[in-house]
Parts: C-alpha cells; structure tokens; sequence
C-alpha cells in the first residue's frame, strides 16, 4: 500500500479538537494495510469491492462515535441513495426510503427489508420497523441496494441488515449515559467477552425525553444478548434474543404550513384533546446453527419467533364512529410471528474457475388479532371505548431461493440468482353486529424474481459493473384494511407492484485518495400503489400505474495514519410518476413522487483515535421535498452541520471518555420529514433547532 498523505494537509482546527492536542496525538510512522471491507448481503463472505451491487457497510465505531445512540438515522447519513430520517416521534418509527421505496410509509418502514442479527424485521406482508435494534452493541450495518436486493423477497427495494458485534476477547464491561436538549437522557450498559468456550454479548438501555415539540415526550428500554458456541471444529451456534418496551410514546401528529411557521415546536389540538399515543413491547429470539459438512459444503438453519403488542390512540373525531361501520378511533395489535430460513452453500470450481453456489428456502408467518375501539367514552376524549372492530389475520410467505457467482477468469466474475415469493394473506371477522356485515376474505401474491450482474476487473483498483433485476412489493395489512369507498372489510382489490430495475457502477480503490463508489440506474413500475386518502388515521391505497425513478449515486470515504477519517456521499434522485390518476384531486403525469428529496449531500470528517481527544464535523443537506401526489406544496431544502468533541483516558484495565456533541449548530428552522397526503393538510413534522448532549462512558476489561 502506498503512504498516505500526512494528517497536517488537513485542517485540523474543524474537527472540534484543540489543534495542539491533535498534533500531539500518537500517530504510527507507517499506513497499515486495512482488512477488505467484508460484506455478507449476497449471503456469503465476500469483499464488497468485488460484489457487482450497491452495497455500503458501517462499522460499530461509526455508529457509536460522538453520537447519541438513540436512532439508527444517525449512522446512515454517508449511505448514498438512502434517505433516513428521524421524525422526532417516537409513536411512529424513523422514516426510511431507499432510492424512493418506501417515502409514502405513513408510520413503521415498508418497501426496505430490514433484519437484526439475520431475523427478519419485515413482516411477510412487508411492513417492518427497527426500534429494537440496540445501538450501543452494533457491530456493523449492511446496506444493500439496486437489483439484488430482489433476491430477498417481497417489498425489497433496499435492505437494510444490523449485526451486532461478535463476541472476542478477554470480559468487558460498559457502562454510558448521555443527557442534553429537551430532557434527554439516556443510560446503558453492556458486556461482551468469551468465557470457556461461550461467547456473550449482553446490552441494555433506556431512553427517555421530553420532545422537542409539545406532547412528544417518550420512554422506551431496550435489550439485547447475543451467545456464541462452537460444539466442535466443523460447526457454529447463536443464539439471539431482545425485547424492547416503549410504555410512553406521545404522538403530536403533523403540522400545517400555519402551524408550523406561527410554532414548530406546538402541537395539532387535535392531538390535545385525544390525547394521542402509543404503547409497544415486543420480545423475540431466534437460533442460527451452521455446519461445514464438507471442505466444499455447508449448511445454515435459522429459526425465530418473536411476540409484537401495540395499542395506538388516534385523533379521529366522536362524529364520523357514528357510523356504525367505523372501526374506531384506538388499534390494538397483537402480534406473533415466527418463521425459519434453511440454506446451503457449495463452494467449489467450474470450469477450473471459482464458483459459488447457495440454495435455500425462507418461510415466515404472521398471525394478527386486529382490535378497534371508540376512542371516548360519553364526553370523555382520548380513553378506549366500545368495541368497533375484531379480526384475526394471517400473512404467510414461502420463498425458494438460489443464486450462484461464478469467476469466469482473471477479469469477469457472473453473479446471478432467482427467488420465487408467495405470499398469503387470509382475515377472519370476528365483529358482525348489526348492519356491520362479515368482511371475511382471502388473497395470495406470487412473483417469480430473477437476478443478474457481472463485474469486470480493470485492475487490481477499478471494477466496473452492470446489474438487472425485478421485484415486486405487497400492499401490506395496513394497506389493505380500509376499503377507498368507505365500505368495512379488507381492500383485496389492490394488486402488488412489479418494477424492473437496472444498474451500472464503478468501484475505485484509489490509494492515497480513498475509495470511491459511483453509480447510475434506473428502476420502472407497474401498478405502484400509492395513497387514496388519508384521513383522520385512516389511509387507504390505490395502484396508479406506472412510475419512473432514475438516479446516480456517489460515496466516497478516506482513512489516513488510522484514525483520520473522512466521507462524503451525493445522491440525485428523479422520481415521478408516468400515467396520471385520480385521489381525490387529478394528478398528471410527470409529478413528482412526494416523500422523497431530489439531491442529498452529506460530507464529515473525525478524528478518532483509540485514546486522546477525539472529534468530528459533517454536514447534511437535502433538497425540497413534495407532501403530496398533487405537488401543491413542499418542505423546503436545507442545510445543517453537527460537531463532537471528546477525550478518551486509559487507566489501567480501565478506559474513561467523554463527549460533547451539537446538532443544528447554525439554529437552522426547517422540516425534518413530512406525512405524504395527509388530508388534513397537517404535512410538517418540524425539526429541532440546535440540540447539544454531553455523553460520559467508563469501560473494564477482567
């Protein structure tokens, strides 16, 4: 490896450090040559710079590092092509959309698969959510995008995978709280190490805040464990297990335009007056055993099952549940899902070159009891009421799967695979009172979803590549539970969407000057299903016809002496849609997708060494983002830049930090995110203005 460029060439004062103590840091006379970046999203071990896709991979360190540890939006930011945003609600999950899938998700994630530690955190039916992924044990996030992130089924037009940290090493343990703006804090701790053989991780904590707005204060608590075994030499067991509560989280609903420029910290009355909320436990667990049966071959087999309980009170007025086929204004979900994955992968040579084989068979099932309730009682607002809704539904999905990656000499390497999804969806009514009549009903999706790419190797530093792909994306249980013409029962008109995707990319390993990844594609849809209404909590859907969206990508990230460290990423998105349709306006052809931004940048900079001062600065912008199919309005771009600052002391078998970190610094008023088509116009969920936390940790290895 060439010699980098010295640490001086750069400012130094910007990283939020005292320029004195930087220069003092200890820095070792020579570059290291640093591991491959090793990814795992094609399903096997494999250098990201010789997979022929968009894939990005952030280290634990990063996401941990001068950060608050409280939503995984934080760490995405030099993710290109992904947009994550936090809605500054806790009662609706961050917002997540991947090269424009998944922007028009009202609450929860959907149209981006999402796993932790190789659990799925997408239902069959494609809506997910990630609040129990604890960041304070991450090992690393893979981000998969473009076409082969088909080959993990229904609703993916990302993926999205959490790992947390593998256990080595002698014991240690951790202790960390954290407090800052708007009555924040947060406390954790976690174990990690191997003992006889056993490895563990162990982490827990709990968040609590007041909210930057009114009514959005929230108090969730997190843990996980992770347990690793070798039985002998050939195989491998985990097991996994986490929970997580959030007894408090208040819901202030969007703003309007008024609202938000006379108060972006205030709250709709509405909110108010029912007091809008949501309470959540899940807890879950799940095995992965793995066998090398051969030198050539080895088997995996996951199983999970996991519990989800939500109860969510909504501001639907007295006056529409009159109507003695309204379901309520308070949902109550219980939840059981389970599912296993078994996989078999053949690594072996054709044709004298290496090839690689996986086969296997993924089947998850979900099992819903679907509750509704008035949300008053005589004249008392925002308490459950009577019973206006019971169903029990069911969504299952079996998945055969197989894709190969064959070197065909020095240069070319073929990846190629298919996934065949099914997906079944029945609901049993239980509520048949009255002129409420059985809304029973049944509906399957089926889709066969091919996959090719091949990368060709310039040199030992340039690959260039080329993918194609088609997926499809499920309306989900959500989706389907009102009817756009206002009569009870499931929607099962609504067909899935099919989109047809292409990709071409250049990976550069260029030394001195870093890594640099670029990116042009181009994804096509049919039957895109979109908003109808949305209303009073109620949203109902619609396929419109066929969308375009067509973007470029750019990432590129540095590392010198170790510990300097810098990123940047850009990303130009056109999404539109192609035929136009009816909501409750017309939209033409030709309007712009609402939820998602045009261009992002991000740029950041740290100095991260393991003992010493430590610091960082980066700096976000997104372009205007449209509310609506219609386009009648939009949250305007912005620009923000964050900064930490810490010291990190060793003592012994002890190591002490502290960290200062401020967000917004420039106080700058604008949009976080928006609630595409709310019917009410209340579009805006405001962001804080500058926030700052202070964060001390103490950590002991035994």
């Amino acid at each position: 490896m060439t010699r980098f460029p010295a640490p001086r060439r750069w400012p130094l004062w910007a990283l939020g450090a005292p320029a004195a103590a930087l220069a003092q840091a200890e820095v070792p006379p020579d570059p290291v040559r640093l591991p491959p970046v090793v990814v795992t999203a094609t399903r096997t071990d494999a250098a990201g710079f010789d997979v022929p896709a968009s894939i990005d991979r952030v280290d634990g360190t990063d996401v941990r590092a001068g950060r608050a540890r409280i939503n995984i939006s934080e760490s995405l930011g030099a993710v290109p092509g992904l947009q994550a945003r936090d809605r500054q609600n806790y009662a609706q999950d961050v917002q997540l959309s991947m090269r424009g899938f998944g922007a028009r998700s009202t609450f929860g994630i959907r149209g981006v698969r999402l796993y932790v530690d190789e659990i799925p955190a997408t239902l069959p039916d494609g809506q997910g959510q990630i609040t129990h992924a604890e960041l304070g044990t991450v090992g690393r996030i893979e981000v998969l995008r473009g076409p082969f992130s088909a080959l993990y089924g229904n609703s993916a037009g990302g993926v999205v995978q959490v790992f947390t940290e593998d256990p080595e090493g002698p014991p240690r343990l951790e202790f960390g709280a954290s407090g800052g703006s708007d009555d924040t804090y947060r406390l954790g701790t976690n174990a990690i190490g191997v003992v006889d053989g056993l490895g563990y991780v162990v982490g827990a904590s709990r968040f609590v805040t007041g909210g930057y707005r009114d009514h959005s204060e929230a108090d969730r608590r997190l843990g996980n464990a992770k347990l690793t075994l070798k039985p002998d030499e050939q195989s491998r067991l985990t097991f996994v297990a986490n929970s997580v509560a959030l007894p408090l989280a208040q819901d202030p609903l969007g703003l309007t335009r008024a609202q938000f420029e006379a108060n972006p910290r205030g709250v709709a009355p509405q909110a108010l007056a029912f007091d809008t909320r949501k309470t959540v436990e899940q807890t879950q667990g799940g095995v992965v055993y793995e066998r090398r049966v051969a030198p050539e071959h080895m088997v995996r087999l996951l199983a999970y099952t996991g519990h989800r309980g939500t109860e969510q009170y909504q501001a639907i007025p007295v006056a529409p549940q009159a109507n003695p086929l309204h379901p309520g204004g308070v949902i109550s979900l219980s939840r059981d899902y389970s599912g296993t994955d078994v996989r078999w992968t053949w690594k072996t040579r054709l044709a004298d070159q290496p090839f690689d084989l996986v086969a296997g068979l993924a089947y998850d099932t979900l099992s819903e009891h679907r509750q509704g309730f008035q949300n008053f009682v005589g004249t008392t607002l925002g308490v459950k009421g009577s019973l206006r809704r019971d169903e029990e539904n069911h969504a299952s999905n079996t998945d055969p799967y197989v894709q190969a990656s064959w070197q065909l000499g020095p240069q070319w390497t073929l990846n190629a695979g298919v996934r065949h999804s099914r997906v079944r969806i029945r609901s049993a009514d239980q509520y048949v009172v009255g002129s409420n009549p059985d809304d029973s009903g049944s509906t399957d999706y089926e889709a066969t979803l091919p996959v090719v790419g091949v990368l060709y190797a310039v040199d030992d530093r340039v690959h260039l590549y080329a993918t194609a792909g088609r997926g499809f994306e499920t309306p989900t249980l959500n989706e389907l539970s009102y009817r756009p013409d206002g009569q009870t029962g499931l929607n099962l008109a609504l067909k899935p969407a099919t989109s047809n995707s292409l990709e071409a990319g250049v990976k550069v390993q260029t030394g001195d000057w870093g890594d640099l990844n670029a990116a042009v594609f181009q994804t096509r849809t049919d039957d895109e299903i979109a908003t109808r209404s949305n209303v009073g909590g109620r949203s109902t859907f619609q396929n419109v016809g066929r969308t375009r969206r067509t973007g470029v990508e750019l990432g590129w990230s540095g590392e010198w002496q170790r510990h300097l460290r810098a990123q940047a990423a850009a990303t130009w998105l056109d999404a539109t849609y192609r035929d136009s349709f009816t909501t409750t306006v017309n939209v033409p052809a030709g309007n712009r997708i609402p939820g998602i931004a045009r261009g992002s940048l991000y740029a950041g900079v740290a100095w991260l060494p393991p003992t010493g001062w430590r610091g960082g600065v980066e700096a976000r912008y997104l372009s205007s983002v449209m509310v609506d199919d219609a386009n009648t309005d939009a949250a305007p771009s912005y620009a923000i830049a964050s900064a930490h600052v810490g010291y990190v002391l060793a003592v012994g078998a002890w190591e002490l930090g502290g960290t200062v970190r401020a967000d917004n610094l420039f106080d700058k008023r604008y949009i976080g995110s928006v609630i595409v088509n709310e019917g009410n116009g209340r579009f805006f969920e405001p962001a804080p203005g500058r926030t700052w936390l202070a964060s001390v940790t103490a950590s002991v290895k035994f």
